[in-house]
């Protein structure tokens, strides 16, 4: 456009400050869709590159939100539960964002393990401080947990029909506080800030967090509902190398999806081809055992990362990793200078919960509980489009046309329900998908019940049905 100028950075923010003044005033509400930026620009009498960063500035500061082929919108907040009834008081909160599951036996079950654990003597020695690489009885146990067997088997020995000759050493076995600190360990020491992560397009938030945090470049990767394109590595690796990939092949989060055989041994071959190291997330994967790791097929460049935070509790969240000989020196210093030790109480109680079947137990009775759950909001969310695995603790769910994420999960907040939206997710835009998570794990199954009844009346509704008097959108 003839005589624009163009604005300085400082400009376009100020700029930016103008329109979420509007907004914070609510002279523009949640849900209210902003001009193109075409005619934003021209309105501003600015050049349309201008309009474009004042745009994604407003992206970064969390006040608006893009969405492919519907435009700009002002992003809803959370607000406070109102009109949609519960049970529960309308104060409380109902939370299907984070995925916790306990089951009512595991609290017995686990306090007859830590019996022993209490004497005098095995007290002393467990207190005591543990190194990144555990103890030897932590590495046999843990060596066989990741392996799905209870009992060390010969090298090369099958573990079930599935399971293809993986047994890792327990020289390989590495342990951290929790299992964020073995991710951002495993990530840190494969991906040097500035360089580039492949994930898949939608992918674990946490990730992102890291990344962000280590200045590390995210690559998005196409997804279906079987879970990652393995010819994506190829494609993503033209435009710039690749210095790891980051995915959760078995029960990936959020969509559920399980690598089937095939598109496993496609992309191992593809990752041996390209010589990329992996950072398989295992965090769900007790949920379905019968899934062999990635890390089966290509043990060589492969971090497995796990945790006992989904299994047992998140109080009990003993982190660890089976890293690859060449890997395993630069994996250990980046959890001792992250100072991400375990803990010896945690780490001595989990050798005696998996030696004695406690943890299997446990698991086992999750695994029936995830169950009952996806066919309860399987039943109750009849119609709707979703994505889950019948053994899984969550569900991706394509709202209808009418709603967008951010103004649903605004409008469900004021229901006193918590859902993910999938912005949270998402990788590589801004432009968000209109889909939500839901987890089932948190909340007593009638809770849930309640919950699950609640999101779909809202869905069958209409945005503008839960404007309350002050034009936000509330629950109604």
């Amino acid at each position: 456009m003839k005589g624009i100028e163009p604005m300085s950075e400082h400009d376009y923010r100020l700029i930016a400050d103008e329109v979420a003044a509007a907004i914070d005033a609510g002279r523009l509400r949640p849900g209210q869709q902003l001009p193109t930026q075409r005619a934003f620009a021209r309105r501003r009498g600015i050049a349309n590159s201008t309009a474009g960063r004042v745009y994604r500035e407003l992206v970064a500061r969390g006040l608006v939100v893009g969405e492919v082929g519907r435009g700009t919108f002002v992003r809803a907040g959370r607000g406070t539960a109102s009109a949609v009834p519960l049970a529960e008081p309308a104060a409380a909160r109902v939370d299907l964002e984070l995925n916790y599951p306990v089951v009512p036996e595991q609290s017995a079950l686990l306090a007859a393990g830590l019996a022993p654990l209490l004497r005098a003597d095995v007290l002393d020695a467990a207190l005591r401080p543990v190194p990144v690489t555990g103890t030897a009885d932590a590495r046999e146990a843990f060596a066989a947990l990741a392996a799905g067997t209870t009992t060390r088997t010969a090298p090369g020995t099958a573990t079930g029909p599935d399971r293809p000759d993986w047994q890792p050493s327990p020289d390989d076995l590495l342990f951290a506080g929790n299992g964020r600190q073995a991710l951002a360990a495993a990530l840190a020491s494969l991906v040097p800030p500035g360089q580039r992560l492949g994930v898949e397009a939608l992918t674990y938030p946490v990730v992102k967090a890291l990344a962000q945090r280590l200045g590390i470049v995210l690559v998005p990767l196409p997804v279906d509902e079987h879970g990652l394109l393995p010819d994506a590595l190829a494609t993503a690796a033209r435009g710039g190398p690749l210095r790891a990939l980051y995915l959760q092949p078995r029960l990936q989060n959020p969509l559920g999806a399980t690598l089937s055989p095939e598109r496993r041994a496609h992309l191992a071959a593809e990752v041996r081809r390209l010589d990329v190291p992996v950072v398989e997330d295992a965090i769900w994967s007790f949920l379905h055992p019968g899934a062999p790791p990635l890390a089966a097929l290509v043990p060589e460049r492969t971090v497995l990362v796990d945790s006992l935070s989904k299994r047992l509790a998140p109080g009990l969240s003993t982190g660890f990793a089976v890293v690859p000989r060449g890997l395993h020196g630069a994996v250990g210093a980046a959890l001792r200078s992250g100072g991400s030790a375990p803990s010896g109480f945690a780490l001595e109680a989990a050798v005696r919960w998996i030696a004695d079947g406690t943890l299997e137990t446990v698991a086992a009775a999750k695994r029936a509980d995830a169950a009952q759950r996806q066919v309860l909001a399987r039943h109750l969310l009849t119609g709707r489009r979703l994505h889950a695995d019948p053994t899984s603790y969550y569900l991706w769910w394509e709202l209808p046309p009418a709603w967008r994420a951010d103004t649903f999960v605004a409008a469900a907040g004021r229901a006193g329900i918590a859902v993910t939206p999938a912005a949270a997710f998402a990788v590589g835009s801004h432009a968000a998908l209109s889909a939500v998570r839901v987890g089932l794990a948190s909340p007593p199954v009638p809770v849930l019940t309640r919950a699950l009844a609640t999101l779909a009346e809202l869905a069958d509704s209409l945005p503008e049905d839960h404007l309350d008097r002050s034009g936000r959108r509330g629950g109604g």
